[in-house]
């Protein structure tokens, strides 16, 4: 790099900072439209893209006027009003742990190219599996000792992390499959409200939807343990090998905790893999007073666990774990000269654990988080928005004509209003419009409920007051006396 491009890039990334500085503090002071969805084109010629893809010169004035324009466009994870989808209101500091894994580009799948993204993923790594309940693998150059301690490796999100751990599932269940492709027999039991990933998993591995087998559950989703070990019984006897049970540690749609210790038992019983996809709630794990909700979460064979969502890092930052690493060690089976071979190793190759070849340095965006201020800022974090969702749940069902589904188990309220469920998509559509709130929705026992995934730490019991307003004046509901929020 030139002295003159290394200070415009300086230059360039220093108000590229005061942008986001700017962005950050309005979006967390609830200014400006969390949302703003105008037409693909309107917007791609706002921004000037195709001219500037052919001619470029985006530096200097011209960056910041475009970072002024992008970030008008861009939806406000900070903002108070966003509660919509289960992805991170990051953590500042995070965001630094990409620019610097962003600039030094170290494709740390093997350790020669990033020792430090490296280490950072390994000890990581360990600390995630503490809090599971594993124990931790010893620091390299050390060796593992067989089936002594856990493994594990960071992904480009839960979807690849679900992948990984299915099939390390699966080479355990069926050892040939790499090279004969799976045997015809093998099932996953799983809830039906589990998340698509799973699904597509199984499809990826070759095993076919068919091979998809639903678990019983209560009528709000959870799975039920008793009813689980008759099923496992009558695959057994039907001839099927049961490759993997999967458990929502929490679910998406309502944010439920499966009873994992009762299914641990059944799967211990019988031999079978428990995999426990905790994404979005397996952060509880780090709040004494929440982590009882995934009580038995010890006696999965692998959990999934997203960084990018109550870990308040930026996307992506997802976790695969397994209690026994040989599992996922031998999850895939490769042969590449230039990768794979004998070697003085001072560190660890993950690559062998990874569907990825080129792989970021994702650790750094959870270090950079935690380096900032400690574990015990995140469990306040999830503590907080665990108490403010059982808040609001209180005070929507306190609100004339509106309902609540369930009694939430983590940051997650769905609800509704009068109306069917096209009623409810045209209330969110007008929210969006008005872009002072953010919300999803969702299906829930055969009904369409509105959604709140409480992300942002900017989000108050306020700010759930003035969305309870709104929505009682699109539905046109009458205005009853004042409640407060406790």
């Amino acid at each position: 790099m030139s002295t003159d491009s290394a200070s415009t890039f300086e230059r360039d990334a220093t108000a590229a900072v005061r942008a986001l500085d700017r962005f950050l503090a309005q979006s967390t002071r609830g200014e400006g439209p969390v949302i703003r969805q105008p037409p693909l084109a309107e917007l791609a010629a706002e921004l000037d893209l195709e001219r500037l893809i052919a001619e470029g010169g985006l530096t200097g004035a011209r960056l910041e006027a475009f970072l002024e324009r992008y970030l008008r466009s861009a939806t406000r994870l900070h903002h108070p009003g966003y509660y919509a989808h289960q992805v991170a209101a990051p953590e500042p500091h995070g965001a630094i742990g990409a620019l610097v894994d962003g600039l030094t580009n170290n494709a740390m799948a093997i350790y020669e190219m990033g020792p430090g993204a490296a280490a950072i993923e390994f000890v990581l790594v360990n600390w995630m599996l503490g809090k599971v309940g594993w124990t931790p693998a010893p620091l390299p150059p050390a060796h593992h000792a067989p089936g002594a301690c856990g493994g594990g490796a960071l992904t480009h999100g839960g979807s690849l992390a679900n992948l990984t751990a299915l099939a390390a599932a699966r080479a355990h269940a069926d050892p040939a499959a790499w090279r004969d492709g799976p045997r015809r027999d093998l099932v996953v039991v799983a809830p039906s409200v589990a998340h698509y990933s799973i699904a597509r998993a199984v499809g990826l591995l070759g095993l076919g939807q068919r091979a998809l087998v639903a678990a019983p559950c209560d009528a709000d989703g959870r799975l039920q343990p008793d009813r689980l070990a008759a099923l496992l019984d009558a695959q057994r006897a039907a001839g099927k090998v049961v490759m993997a049970v999967v458990a929502d540690a929490c679910s998406t749609a309502a944010g439920l905790y499966d009873p994992l210790r009762e299914i641990g038992a059944r799967c211990r019983e019988r031999g079978l893999w428990l995999h426990v996809d905790g994404a979005h709630g397996a952060s509880a794990l780090l709040s004494p007073a929440l982590r009882g909700r995934l009580d038995g979460i010890e006696l999965a064979d692998s959990v999934v666990w997203d960084a990018h969502k109550m870990l308040r890092a930026p996307t992506l930052c997802a976790a695969v774990l397994v209690r026994d690493h040989r599992r996922l060690d031998g999850a895939f089976q490769q042969e590449a000269s230039y990768l794979f071979h004998r070697k003085d190793e001072p560190g660890f190759d993950f690559m062998p654990r990874v569907v990825e070849c080129t792989k970021a340095g994702l650790g750094l965006r959870l270090f950079m988080v935690l380096a900032a201020g400690g574990e015990g800022a995140l469990a306040a974090y999830v503590e907080r928005q665990t108490a403010l969702a059982t808040a609001a749940a209180a005070r929507l069902a306190r609100e004339p004509g509106f309902e609540v589904a369930v009694r939430p188990e983590s940051n997650i309220v769905c609800f509704r209003l009068p109306g069917d469920d096209a009623r409810q998509l045209e209330l969110r559509r007008a929210l969006l419009a008005e872009g002072r709130h953010y919300l999803s929705s969702t299906e829930l026992g055969g009904r369409r409920w509105l959604r709140l995934a409480l992300m942002s730490p900017a989000t108050d019991e306020a700010e759930l007051e003035r969305l309870v307003e709104d929505l009682r004046r699109l539905s046109a509901l009458p205005a009853p006396p004042a409640v407060a929020l406790g």
